[in-house]
Order: structure tokens, then C-alpha cells, then sequence
């Protein structure tokens, strides 16, 4: 109870060998972090950029689409077409 288990000790190990292990080496990690940001903060503002829409989006009339509507119930019951 009182004694580290082997992976206790290998999970100290580990940080131990990033902290002093090497001149920079934290430093350089969150180096490659913060590009890593910027690229994907890039990235995302090229999509938004480039997700503009060809056409214009359309406007409904809300008259024609009623019109249009009754005409295609008018046909469903007649079976037929209006002229």
C-alpha cells in the first residue's frame, strides 16, 4: 500500500525525461502547439471564405406559392388539367 507500482514509477520516469530531458524541449512542443492552432484557425477562415454562394438565394412569394398550390389540388381532383 504504501509502495509505487512499475507503472507509477515508469509515469514518473516519463515526466521527469520530458521536464529535463533536454534543452527547449517543452518549449519546442508548445511551439508546434501554437502553429498547429494558427494552421487550423487559417484553414477554418479559407473554408468560411470560400463557402460564398454562386447564385442568389431566391426569394418565395408567398402569393404564387399559395396559387400554385390550389391549382395542383384543383388538378389532383379534376384529374385533369386546367387551362
Amino acid at each position: 500500500m504504501g509502495s509505487l507500482s512499475i507503472w507509477h514509477w515508469l509515469i514518473v520516469g516519463a515526466v521527469l525525461l520530458l521536464v529535463f530531458g533536454g534543452r527547449g524541449k517543452i518549449s519546442e512542443m508548445m511551439g508546434d502547439v501554437a502553429k498547429g492552432i494558427k494552421a487550423f484557425k487559417k484553414g477554418m477562415t479559407e473554408e468560411e471564405a470560400g463557402a460564398k454562394p454562386d447564385a442568389p438565394i431566391k426569394s418565395i412569394d408567398h402569393q404564387a406559392a399559395a396559387e400554385a398550390k390550389r391549382r395542383a389540388d384543383a388538378e389532383s381532383k379534376v384529374g385533369g388539367t386546367l387551362s
